[in-house]
Protein backbone atom coordinates (compact mmCIF):
# COMPACT_ATOMS: atom_id res chain seq x y z
CA UNK A 1 0.00 0.00 0.00
CA UNK A 2 1.21 3.34 -0.68
CA UNK A 3 -0.40 6.55 1.03
CA UNK A 4 0.44 10.22 1.57
CA UNK A 5 2.51 10.64 4.45
CA UNK A 6 1.13 13.92 5.25
CA UNK A 7 -0.82 13.74 8.65
CA UNK A 8 -3.22 11.19 9.47
CA UNK A 9 -6.43 12.83 9.18
CA UNK A 10 -7.67 12.30 5.74
CA UNK A 11 -10.75 14.64 4.96
CA UNK A 12 -13.29 14.07 2.04
CA UNK A 13 -15.02 17.35 0.31
CA UNK A 14 -18.07 16.79 -1.91
CA UNK A 15 -19.75 19.75 -3.44
CA UNK A 16 -22.11 20.24 -6.55
CA UNK A 17 -20.87 21.94 -9.78
CA UNK A 18 -21.84 23.53 -13.23
CA UNK A 19 -21.85 21.49 -15.94
CA UNK A 20 -18.15 20.37 -16.27
CA UNK A 21 -18.55 19.88 -20.27
CA UNK A 22 -16.83 16.48 -21.83
CA UNK A 23 -15.49 14.83 -18.60
CA UNK A 24 -12.58 13.12 -21.22
CA UNK A 25 -11.02 16.65 -21.36
CA UNK A 26 -9.66 16.23 -17.75
CA UNK A 27 -7.95 12.72 -18.38
CA UNK A 28 -4.44 13.09 -17.53
CA UNK A 29 -1.75 9.92 -16.91
CA UNK A 30 -2.86 9.39 -13.48
CA UNK A 31 -6.66 9.35 -14.58
CA UNK A 32 -9.24 6.63 -14.37
CA UNK A 33 -12.40 6.69 -15.79
CA UNK A 34 -15.92 4.91 -16.07
CA UNK A 35 -18.24 6.38 -18.16
CA UNK A 36 -21.36 5.86 -20.04
CA UNK A 37 -22.26 8.24 -22.93
CA UNK A 38 -21.83 12.03 -20.57
CA UNK A 39 -22.44 10.25 -17.74
CA UNK A 40 -20.16 8.62 -14.89
CA UNK A 41 -16.94 10.24 -13.65
CA UNK A 42 -13.35 10.20 -13.63
CA UNK A 43 -10.87 10.20 -11.64
CA UNK A 44 -7.41 11.84 -10.80
CA UNK A 45 -4.34 11.38 -8.57
CA UNK A 46 -3.89 8.99 -6.13
CA UNK A 47 -4.26 9.02 -2.19
CA UNK A 48 -3.83 5.39 -1.29
CA UNK A 49 -3.15 2.46 -3.70
CA UNK A 50 -3.37 -1.27 -2.90
CA UNK A 51 -0.92 -4.18 -4.46
CA UNK A 52 -0.64 -7.95 -4.60
CA UNK A 53 -4.22 -8.46 -3.21
CA UNK A 54 -7.40 -10.38 -4.03
CA UNK A 55 -10.90 -8.94 -4.49
CA UNK A 56 -11.50 -9.51 -0.48
CA UNK A 57 -8.34 -8.58 0.30
CA UNK A 58 -9.24 -5.28 -1.25
CA UNK A 59 -12.75 -5.15 0.12
CA UNK A 60 -11.49 -5.31 3.99
CA UNK A 61 -9.11 -2.75 3.14
CA UNK A 62 -11.74 -0.14 2.04
CA UNK A 63 -14.32 -0.71 4.61
CA UNK A 64 -11.34 0.08 7.27
CA UNK A 65 -9.81 2.82 5.29
CA UNK A 66 -13.25 4.21 4.17
CA UNK A 67 -14.09 4.43 7.76
CA UNK A 68 -11.50 6.88 8.56
CA UNK A 69 -12.20 9.65 6.26
CA UNK A 70 -14.14 12.90 7.55
CA UNK A 71 -16.62 13.20 4.63
CA UNK A 72 -18.18 16.27 4.49
CA UNK A 73 -21.05 16.55 1.43
CA UNK A 74 -23.27 18.83 -0.33
CA UNK A 75 -24.87 15.66 -1.70
CA UNK A 76 -25.80 12.96 0.73
CA UNK A 77 -27.29 10.08 0.01
CA UNK A 78 -26.71 10.69 -3.98
CA UNK A 79 -25.67 7.56 -5.41
CA UNK A 80 -21.80 7.28 -6.69
CA UNK A 81 -20.49 10.83 -4.82
CA UNK A 82 -18.16 11.40 -2.11
CA UNK A 83 -14.88 9.45 -1.41
CA UNK A 84 -14.24 5.85 -3.72
CA UNK A 85 -12.00 3.49 -4.79
CA UNK A 86 -11.16 1.64 -7.93
CA UNK A 87 -9.92 -1.11 -9.21
CA UNK A 88 -9.39 -3.17 -12.25
CA UNK A 89 -8.68 -7.26 -11.19
CA UNK A 90 -7.15 -10.07 -12.76
CA UNK A 91 -8.74 -13.42 -14.40
CA UNK A 92 -6.13 -15.47 -13.25
CA UNK A 93 -4.46 -14.39 -9.48
CA UNK A 94 -1.27 -16.64 -10.82
CA UNK A 95 -0.94 -14.41 -13.55
CA UNK A 96 1.54 -11.86 -14.34
CA UNK A 97 -0.82 -8.88 -14.49
CA UNK A 98 -0.96 -7.27 -11.26
CA UNK A 99 -4.38 -6.17 -10.06
CA UNK A 100 -4.96 -2.72 -9.50
CA UNK A 101 -7.47 -0.99 -6.51
CA UNK A 102 -6.63 2.87 -5.75
CA UNK A 103 -8.51 5.35 -3.86
CA UNK A 104 -7.89 8.93 -6.10
CA UNK A 105 -7.24 12.10 -4.89
CA UNK A 106 -10.31 13.74 -7.30
CA UNK A 107 -13.14 12.76 -9.06
CA UNK A 108 -15.49 14.83 -11.26
CA UNK A 109 -18.80 12.95 -11.48
CA UNK A 110 -22.06 13.42 -13.73
CA UNK A 111 -24.86 11.45 -13.47
CA UNK A 112 -28.67 12.46 -14.36
CA UNK A 113 -28.21 16.43 -15.10
CA UNK A 114 -26.16 16.54 -11.77
CA UNK A 115 -22.64 17.42 -11.81
CA UNK A 116 -20.07 17.20 -8.82
CA UNK A 117 -16.27 17.17 -7.77
CA UNK A 118 -15.33 15.34 -4.38
CA UNK A 119 -11.47 16.34 -3.71
CA UNK A 120 -9.92 13.95 -0.58
CA UNK A 121 -6.89 15.30 1.54
CA UNK A 122 -5.02 16.21 4.59
CA UNK A 123 -7.05 18.35 6.67
CA UNK A 124 -9.30 20.67 4.83
CA UNK A 125 -10.27 20.63 2.02
CA UNK A 126 -11.44 23.10 -0.67
CA UNK A 127 -12.30 21.43 -3.95
CA UNK A 128 -10.97 22.76 -7.21
CA UNK A 129 -11.51 21.42 -10.45
CA UNK A 130 -8.31 20.75 -12.36
CA UNK A 131 -7.35 22.14 -15.57
CA UNK A 132 -8.43 20.69 -19.09
CA UNK A 133 -6.16 18.36 -20.76
CA UNK A 134 -5.05 19.19 -24.44
CA UNK A 135 -7.35 17.21 -27.00
CA UNK A 136 -5.90 13.59 -27.32
CA UNK A 137 -4.52 12.80 -30.84
CA UNK A 138 -4.56 9.67 -32.57
CA UNK A 139 -1.67 7.25 -33.06
CA UNK A 140 0.12 7.19 -36.36
CA UNK A 141 1.74 4.54 -37.88
CA UNK A 142 -0.69 2.13 -36.52
CA UNK A 143 -0.54 -1.52 -37.48
CA UNK A 144 -1.44 -5.02 -36.41
CA UNK A 145 0.27 -8.31 -35.64
CA UNK A 146 -0.30 -11.85 -34.23
CA UNK A 147 -0.55 -12.03 -30.55
CA UNK A 148 0.15 -14.60 -28.23
CA UNK A 149 -2.69 -17.09 -30.11
CA UNK A 150 -2.22 -16.64 -34.12
CA UNK A 151 -4.97 -17.89 -35.86
CA UNK A 152 -4.13 -21.33 -37.16
CA UNK A 153 -3.41 -21.38 -33.20
CA UNK A 154 -7.18 -20.29 -32.35
CA UNK A 155 -8.36 -22.95 -35.47
CA UNK A 156 -6.08 -25.93 -33.18
CA UNK A 157 -7.43 -24.61 -29.59
CA UNK A 158 -11.24 -24.79 -30.95
CA UNK A 159 -10.87 -27.69 -32.63
CA UNK A 160 -8.82 -29.42 -29.72
CA UNK A 161 -11.53 -27.67 -26.96
CA UNK A 162 -14.23 -28.90 -28.67
CA UNK A 163 -13.41 -32.89 -28.76
CA UNK A 164 -12.77 -32.32 -25.06
CA UNK A 165 -16.14 -31.25 -24.60
CA UNK A 166 -17.72 -33.96 -26.84
CA UNK A 167 -15.62 -36.26 -24.07
CA UNK A 168 -17.79 -34.54 -21.59
CA UNK A 169 -15.34 -32.89 -20.02
CA UNK A 170 -17.82 -29.35 -19.80
CA UNK A 171 -21.21 -28.60 -21.97
CA UNK A 172 -19.28 -25.48 -22.82
CA UNK A 173 -16.06 -23.26 -22.51
CA UNK A 174 -15.74 -19.80 -23.35
CA UNK A 175 -12.07 -18.88 -24.98
CA UNK A 176 -9.74 -16.06 -25.34
CA UNK A 177 -7.03 -14.71 -28.67
CA UNK A 178 -5.48 -11.67 -28.92
CA UNK A 179 -4.30 -9.02 -31.51
CA UNK A 180 -0.95 -6.67 -31.18
CA UNK A 181 -1.40 -2.70 -32.69
CA UNK A 182 1.92 -1.44 -32.89
CA UNK A 183 1.98 2.44 -33.08
CA UNK A 184 4.77 4.66 -34.82
CA UNK A 185 3.98 7.30 -31.95
CA UNK A 186 2.69 7.19 -28.40
CA UNK A 187 -0.80 5.94 -28.23
CA UNK A 188 -3.06 7.86 -26.01
CA UNK A 189 -5.61 6.04 -23.83
CA UNK A 190 -7.66 9.59 -23.50
CA UNK A 191 -8.40 9.28 -27.10
CA UNK A 192 -9.02 5.40 -27.28
CA UNK A 193 -11.61 5.88 -24.13
CA UNK A 194 -13.05 8.59 -26.27
CA UNK A 195 -13.21 6.34 -29.62
CA UNK A 196 -14.92 3.23 -27.71
CA UNK A 197 -17.36 6.07 -26.23
CA UNK A 198 -17.94 7.52 -29.78
CA UNK A 199 -18.62 3.54 -30.96
CA UNK A 200 -19.65 1.66 -28.05
CA UNK A 201 -23.42 3.00 -27.32
CA UNK A 202 -24.74 0.81 -24.59
CA UNK A 203 -22.00 -0.22 -22.74
CA UNK A 204 -20.02 1.27 -20.16
CA UNK A 205 -16.40 2.90 -20.95
CA UNK A 206 -13.60 2.36 -18.71
CA UNK A 207 -10.09 3.56 -18.13
CA UNK A 208 -8.11 2.09 -15.54
CA UNK A 209 -4.03 2.53 -15.42
CA UNK A 210 -3.24 1.14 -18.98
CA UNK A 211 -6.16 -0.64 -19.79
CA UNK A 212 -9.24 0.65 -21.35
CA UNK A 213 -12.43 -1.45 -22.81
CA UNK A 214 -16.46 -1.21 -22.99
CA UNK A 215 -18.58 -3.49 -21.20
CA UNK A 216 -22.55 -4.21 -21.59
CA UNK A 217 -21.72 -6.58 -18.18
CA UNK A 218 -22.69 -5.11 -15.34
CA UNK A 219 -21.74 -7.90 -13.55
CA UNK A 220 -22.87 -6.23 -10.00
CA UNK A 221 -24.61 -3.06 -9.60
CA UNK A 222 -25.40 -2.27 -5.66
CA UNK A 223 -27.64 1.03 -4.40
CA UNK A 224 -28.45 0.86 -0.53
CA UNK A 225 -28.70 -2.92 -0.47
CA UNK A 226 -30.90 -2.90 -3.81
CA UNK A 227 -28.72 -5.14 -6.24
CA UNK A 228 -28.82 -5.95 -10.03
CA UNK A 229 -26.58 -8.26 -12.03
CA UNK A 230 -27.50 -8.25 -15.94
CA UNK A 231 -26.44 -11.64 -17.37
CA UNK A 232 -25.75 -11.40 -20.89
CA UNK A 233 -24.85 -15.34 -22.62
CA UNK A 234 -25.91 -16.16 -26.04
CA UNK A 235 -25.40 -13.78 -28.15
CA UNK A 236 -25.04 -13.35 -32.11
CA UNK A 237 -23.69 -10.87 -34.51
CA UNK A 238 -25.01 -8.02 -36.00
CA UNK A 239 -24.97 -8.01 -39.45
CA UNK A 240 -25.51 -5.21 -41.74
CA UNK A 241 -26.84 -6.99 -44.70
CA UNK A 242 -30.11 -8.50 -42.62
CA UNK A 243 -32.82 -6.97 -40.73
CA UNK A 244 -31.90 -5.94 -36.76
CA UNK A 245 -36.02 -8.09 -35.88
CA UNK A 246 -34.82 -11.18 -38.18
CA UNK A 247 -31.73 -11.62 -35.84
CA UNK A 248 -33.55 -11.11 -32.79
CA UNK A 249 -35.41 -14.18 -33.63
CA UNK A 250 -33.19 -16.12 -34.55
CA UNK A 251 -31.28 -15.59 -30.97
CA UNK A 252 -34.23 -15.95 -29.52
CA UNK A 253 -35.13 -18.92 -31.56
CA UNK A 254 -31.80 -20.97 -30.83
CA UNK A 255 -32.38 -23.57 -28.69
CA UNK A 256 -28.42 -24.39 -27.74
CA UNK A 257 -27.81 -20.30 -26.93
CA UNK A 258 -30.93 -20.48 -25.01
CA UNK A 259 -29.77 -22.97 -22.60
CA UNK A 260 -26.33 -21.69 -22.57
CA UNK A 261 -28.17 -18.62 -21.14
CA UNK A 262 -30.13 -20.55 -19.00
CA UNK A 263 -26.87 -22.24 -17.84
CA UNK A 264 -24.98 -18.61 -16.97
CA UNK A 265 -28.37 -17.54 -14.99
CA UNK A 266 -28.48 -20.30 -12.43
CA UNK A 267 -25.08 -19.86 -12.07
CA UNK A 268 -24.85 -16.41 -10.90
CA UNK A 269 -28.48 -16.90 -9.03
CA UNK A 270 -26.66 -19.76 -7.45
CA UNK A 271 -23.98 -17.49 -5.96
CA UNK A 272 -25.08 -14.37 -5.07
CA UNK A 273 -28.75 -16.07 -3.17
CA UNK A 274 -26.24 -16.65 0.22
CA UNK A 275 -25.76 -13.00 0.24
CA UNK A 276 -29.25 -11.88 -0.91
CA UNK A 277 -32.69 -11.86 1.90
CA UNK A 278 -34.60 -11.60 -1.54
CA UNK A 279 -33.94 -12.62 -5.24
CA UNK A 280 -36.18 -12.22 -8.55
CA UNK A 281 -35.42 -14.24 -11.73
CA UNK A 282 -36.77 -13.47 -14.48
CA UNK A 283 -38.58 -16.55 -16.31
CA UNK A 284 -36.99 -15.47 -19.81
CA UNK A 285 -34.62 -13.49 -21.09
CA UNK A 286 -34.84 -10.16 -22.93
CA UNK A 287 -32.36 -9.22 -26.21
CA UNK A 288 -29.71 -6.46 -25.66
CA UNK A 289 -29.07 -4.74 -28.76
CA UNK A 290 -25.16 -3.26 -29.06
CA UNK A 291 -23.67 -1.70 -31.79
CA UNK A 292 -21.85 -4.78 -32.75
CA UNK A 293 -24.01 -7.66 -30.84
CA UNK A 294 -27.16 -8.89 -29.94
CA UNK A 295 -27.10 -10.97 -26.24
CA UNK A 296 -29.90 -12.85 -24.48
CA UNK A 297 -30.16 -10.61 -20.92
CA UNK A 298 -31.47 -11.16 -17.47
CA UNK A 299 -31.72 -8.97 -15.11
CA UNK A 300 -31.27 -10.87 -11.08
CA UNK A 301 -32.32 -8.55 -8.97
CA UNK A 302 -32.47 -8.42 -4.79
CA UNK A 303 -31.79 -7.18 -1.45
CA UNK A 304 -28.58 -7.59 -0.30
CA UNK A 305 -27.35 -8.62 3.34
CA UNK A 306 -26.16 -5.21 4.98
CA UNK A 307 -22.79 -6.45 5.61
CA UNK A 308 -21.78 -7.57 2.11
CA UNK A 309 -20.37 -4.79 0.18
CA UNK A 310 -20.89 -4.38 -3.87
CA UNK A 311 -17.26 -5.78 -4.21
CA UNK A 312 -17.84 -8.66 -2.09
CA UNK A 313 -20.38 -9.56 -4.58
CA UNK A 314 -18.79 -9.14 -7.47
CA UNK A 315 -16.06 -11.29 -5.78
CA UNK A 316 -18.58 -14.15 -5.06
CA UNK A 317 -19.76 -13.50 -8.58
CA UNK A 318 -16.14 -14.07 -10.49
CA UNK A 319 -15.49 -15.68 -12.81
CA UNK A 320 -19.02 -15.71 -14.31
CA UNK A 321 -20.43 -18.32 -16.54
CA UNK A 322 -20.42 -16.58 -19.59
CA UNK A 323 -16.78 -15.43 -19.40
CA UNK A 324 -15.39 -19.02 -18.56
CA UNK A 325 -18.07 -21.49 -19.89
CA UNK A 326 -20.24 -24.39 -18.01
CA UNK A 327 -19.76 -25.84 -15.75
CA UNK A 328 -17.80 -23.19 -14.32
CA UNK A 329 -14.97 -25.03 -12.71
CA UNK A 330 -14.76 -28.00 -15.08
CA UNK A 331 -14.52 -25.23 -18.09
CA UNK A 332 -11.35 -22.81 -16.15
CA UNK A 333 -9.92 -26.26 -15.77
CA UNK A 334 -10.30 -26.62 -19.88
CA UNK A 335 -8.82 -23.02 -20.10
CA UNK A 336 -5.87 -23.15 -17.94
CA UNK A 337 -4.77 -26.25 -19.64
CA UNK A 338 -5.59 -25.12 -22.92
CA UNK A 339 -5.87 -21.94 -23.72
CA UNK A 340 -1.75 -20.86 -22.43
CA UNK A 341 -2.87 -16.92 -22.97
CA UNK A 342 -2.02 -14.24 -20.33
CA UNK A 343 -5.87 -12.91 -20.00
CA UNK A 344 -4.98 -10.11 -17.47
CA UNK A 345 -7.61 -7.81 -16.91
CA UNK A 346 -9.61 -9.27 -19.70
CA UNK A 347 -12.96 -10.77 -18.73
CA UNK A 348 -12.12 -10.01 -14.86
CA UNK A 349 -14.08 -7.65 -12.73
CA UNK A 350 -13.53 -3.60 -13.32
CA UNK A 351 -15.23 -1.31 -11.47
CA UNK A 352 -15.97 0.95 -8.25
CA UNK A 353 -17.15 0.61 -4.56
CA UNK A 354 -18.10 3.73 -2.57
CA UNK A 355 -17.71 4.58 1.22
CA UNK A 356 -20.88 2.77 1.95
CA UNK A 357 -20.16 -0.23 -0.22
CA UNK A 358 -22.23 0.62 -3.04
CA UNK A 359 -21.11 0.54 -6.21
CA UNK A 360 -20.65 -0.72 -9.64
CA UNK A 361 -18.83 -3.45 -11.36
CA UNK A 362 -18.22 -4.65 -14.54
CA UNK A 363 -16.96 -7.80 -16.45
CA UNK A 364 -13.99 -6.56 -18.88
CA UNK A 365 -14.52 -6.65 -22.23
CA UNK A 366 -13.74 -5.40 -25.52
CA UNK A 367 -10.24 -4.75 -23.88
CA UNK A 368 -7.07 -2.82 -24.64
CA UNK A 369 -3.69 -2.84 -22.96
CA UNK A 370 -1.05 -0.32 -23.47
CA UNK A 371 2.76 -1.63 -22.87
CA UNK A 372 6.11 -0.34 -22.22
CA UNK A 373 7.21 1.28 -24.80
CA UNK A 374 3.57 3.58 -24.86
CA UNK A 375 2.97 2.57 -28.68
CA UNK A 376 1.95 -0.62 -28.54
CA UNK A 377 -1.38 -2.09 -27.19
CA UNK A 378 -2.75 -5.95 -27.06
CA UNK A 379 -5.72 -6.65 -28.02
CA UNK A 380 -8.11 -9.30 -26.65
CA UNK A 381 -11.68 -11.47 -28.02
CA UNK A 382 -13.31 -14.40 -27.02
CA UNK A 383 -15.97 -16.83 -28.30
CA UNK A 384 -17.93 -19.52 -26.73
CA UNK A 385 -17.00 -23.03 -28.03
CA UNK A 386 -19.35 -26.21 -27.87
CA UNK A 387 -19.05 -29.81 -28.73
CA UNK A 388 -20.34 -29.14 -32.19
CA UNK A 389 -18.38 -26.09 -32.79
CA UNK A 390 -16.44 -25.52 -36.33
CA UNK A 391 -13.20 -23.93 -35.64
CA UNK A 392 -13.28 -21.42 -38.53
CA UNK A 393 -17.10 -20.16 -37.71
CA UNK A 394 -15.46 -19.09 -34.40
CA UNK A 395 -12.57 -17.41 -36.20
CA UNK A 396 -14.56 -15.38 -37.88
CA UNK A 397 -16.44 -14.26 -34.99
CA UNK A 398 -13.20 -12.71 -33.65
CA UNK A 399 -12.10 -11.50 -36.26
CA UNK A 400 -14.87 -9.97 -36.45
CA UNK A 401 -14.39 -8.28 -33.37
CA UNK A 402 -11.05 -7.57 -34.06
CA UNK A 403 -12.21 -5.63 -37.35
CA UNK A 404 -14.38 -3.42 -35.62
CA UNK A 405 -11.38 -2.76 -33.13
CA UNK A 406 -8.83 -2.05 -35.78
CA UNK A 407 -11.25 0.28 -37.61
CA UNK A 408 -11.85 2.61 -34.30
CA UNK A 409 -8.18 2.06 -33.43
CA UNK A 410 -7.60 4.14 -36.96
CA UNK A 411 -10.35 6.91 -36.24
CA UNK A 412 -12.02 5.42 -39.29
Amino acid sequence: MIINPGSSRLHASTIAIPDPGPLTRYIDDSAAAFMRGADGFVALGEIARMEGHDMAEADAWWAEFSAKVENETEMPGRFGTGPLAYGAFVYDKHANTEPVFVVPEIIIGRRDGVSWITQLGYDRVNPEMPPRQPVPQAPQGLYFEDGEVSGADWLNLVAHASERLQHGDAERVVLARDLEAIAGTEISMAWILHQWLLNYGGCTCYLVDDAVGATPDVMLRRQGGLTTSRVLAGGLERLGSVENQARIATLLSSVERMHQHRLAVEASSTALRPYFTGMHVPEAPLVSTLPDMLYLATDICGVAHPGISALGLAAALHPLASVVGSPSTRAQRIIAEEEHLERGHFTAPVGWIDAQGDGEWFVSQRTVHRHEPRTELTMYASASVSATTLPHNKLVSTEMKFAQMRQILRGQ
